[in-house]
Order: structure tokens, then sequence, then C-alpha cells
């Protein structure tokens, strides 16, 4: 069978890496094209774009890019019809592709859409091109299932939370070496994940840094996206008690006593190393103000949606500042607050369901095209 896989983000290249080696185990004759990144790329198929080309954060930020975005849409039409895949399988990236949906249901190619856009927290009317558009749905979060089925009778199928698989499938690394490898002190580490953005990374790092001298005995190491390159991380390491690592977050989540992390999937991956951690958001002001009333939500964490209640402290917008950041960190040292903390995740796992989410999806879709 040839697949065609539409990844538009770091997360959504993980979880599509995960999805091509199911895909190939299950369907070994497999062709797969894919917009995705290097984690898709190592797997096998053809790359087509990367995300590092389509990731624009907010909404400003999408309307002065609104040409490019425009012209990637008709370059993914066009490959995909020389292509002629008997599957597409969108990931996430839902205003990219949910247009592609549209296209293809009208040219008759069939439709799957791993890891549902989040029109819980906003744009539900995009149920209406998803009941249309969209021949198979397979989600990851336990609530979505209800959403889904008894809120707007569309049928989906749960198969549970990738990231599960992708954190067990991983190499384990010695404390020593990884400590070693990386020229790192014996320090507690503290983790920054500024996100993966260049707008982002630059926002979220000069507010976790300023924390820096107030715990001398820790060690702050940032986790460097794969999508950017050392030199633009290179400004911020003027503090000896700040290093950096590209592209091993894992490992360093893995080695860490606490994290500051920037809001999205890390927070769900830093909760499932059980780290204790703080979230911290801060857009601009005009895409805050939109989304601010546009966005329903009680949360934007992750970990703090699956269990409909705070588990870990949100920093947003004018609360993330210095003195802030300097107490919520002070409070995730706590041993008391850990042992919640700790509690807390065990649950969040056992609600999460177990490995096999990449297994299960690969699957449906594979016996899909076979009837």
């Amino acid at each position: 069978m040839k697949y065609y896989i539409i990844a538009g983000e770091a997360s959504g290249d993980l979880h599509g890496a995960n999805l091509m080696k199911a895909l190939y185990e299950k369907d070994p004759s497999s062709e797969i094209r894919f917009w995705g990144g290097d984690l898709m790329q190592n797997v096998g198929g053809t790359l087509v774009k990367h995300y590092r080309e389509l990731a624009f954060m907010g909404f400003i930020e999408v309307i002065m890019n609104l040409k490019t975005i425009l012209n990637n849409i008709k370059i993914c039409k066009k490959d995909i019809e020389a292509f002629q895949p008997d599957a597409i399988i969108f990931i996430d990236y839902p205003g990219f592709n949910m247009r592609i949906a549209t296209w293809a249901k009208e040219r008759n190619i069939p439709t799957h859409y791993y890891i549902s856009p989040q029109i819980w927290a906003w744009k539900e009317n995009r149920i209406k091109a998803i009941k249309r558009d969209v021949d198979f749905m397979y989600v990851i979060l336990p609530f979505e299932k209800d959403f889904y089925e008894k809120k707007h009778n569309f049928p989906v199928h749960f198969v549970g939370h990738p990231l599960i698989d992708a954190i067990a499938s991983r190499t384990e690394v010695s404390d020593e070496k990884f400590r070693q490898d990386n020229q790192l002190s014996n320090k507690p580490i503290i983790a920054l994940l500024p996100g993966s953005r260049k707008q982002e990374i630059a926002k979220m790092l000069s507010i976790m840094l300023s924390v820096t001298k107030d715990f001398p005995e820790y060690q702050f190491v940032i986790a460097g996206a794969p999508s950017q390159e050392y030199a633009f991380y290179k400004p911020f390491l003027t503090n000896d008690n700040v290093k950096f690592i590209s592209n091993k977050t894992y490992d360093l989540l893995s080695h860490s006593h606490a994290a500051l992390v920037t809001s999205g999937t890390a927070t769900l991956e830093t909760a499932l190393f059980n780290i204790p951690e703080v979230v911290c958001y801060k857009g601009s002001y005009i895409s805050y103000q939109i989304a601010k009333r546009i966005i329903t939500l009680k949360y934007i964490s992750l970990v703090n949606l699956i269990m409909d209640k705070e588990v870990v402290r949100e920093l947003i917008q004018e609360e993330l500042n210095t003195k802030n950041l300097k107490v919520e960190l002070h409070k995730i040292l706590n041993s008391e607050s850990r042992a919640v903390l700790f509690q807390n995740y065990a649950d969040l796992k056992h609600k999460l369901g177990g490995e096999g989410a990449s297994k299960k999806t690969a699957e449906l879709i594979v016996n899909s095209l076979k009837k």
C-alpha cells in the first residue's frame, strides 16, 4: 500500500515516526511519502518537506506568513496527485491538514486522522468538516472518545497515547554516562524545555533563565529542539550554571530533578517521566487576547486537562515572571509537594492506558484498506 503522511510539528514527527515503524511492520511493502522531520526520515520513506518550514505560532504570525502557507498547500496537493496514495494520514496540525482533507475527500482518497485536532478546546465547529472529510479518526486522549461519540455522534477509535510507546522504546543511559557525555556536574538538574519555535524559545528562555541565580545548588540544562541550530541558543549561555543539550530531551528528562516547561506536548512528556514541573506560557499580546476570547478551557497543559484538576502549576502570560517562577520552582523542589505530584502522575498514566497506540492505529489503517 501507498501512504501519504502529513505532520507539521516536532511532536507530530515523533508520533509519525512510530506510526511509520508500525506500518512497515504490519505492511512490509509499504511506500510512504511524508511531511515531517528527522525522526520520520530516519525510519524510511521519502521526506517531501520538513516541519521547520511549516511551523508558525500565533494568529498574527499565521497571517504574516499566509502566502507561504497557501503555497505549501498547493505543493502538497500536487505531490499527492503525483504519488496517488491508497490513504492519507493526517497527524494533528489542523489548519493545514483539514484543507488537504477536504480536497482529498473530493477525490475519493481515504482519509485517516491520527491525533485529533483539539476542537474540544476551540473551533468546535470544525466537527462539521471532520464528519464530512475524515473517514477514520484515531484519538489519544481518554475524554476525546466521549466528546466525539456522545456529543457529536461521530465514531472514533481511542488507541491510547503514543508518548507511552515513545518513552517505553527509548534506550536507557546511565546517569554517570549522561553527565560525562554532556559535560555536566554532579549537581541535580533542572531541565528547561522552552519549545521548538524560535519565537517561543526566545521569549521563554529569557524568563526561565532569570531564576538561575536563585538556585546555585542546581544546574540548569536547556533542551535544544532538533529544528534549531546551536548558534540560535548560544546567546543564552552566559551563565556557568546553564548548559545546553541538543535533541536529547528524553535523556535529559530521565536524569532531571525538576523542569520548567513551555505549554504543549512537553508538559505531558515531563509528567510521564515523573518529573515535577512548572508549566510556562507567554504569547504575543494580540495572539493571547484573541486566544483568551475563543478558548474556554480551564487549563492549558495536557496534564491538567486529562486529570481535570490542577496537578501542575500553570504560569500564563502576566503571571509568568521571575518572582512567580521562583516561588513555584521552590515548591516543586520541596519533598512534600513532590510526593503529591508523583501520586497524581500515577493516576494520569492509568487514565492514558498502556502501550501500543502506534501498532493499534497502523493495524486499523491497514485493515480498513484491505476491506
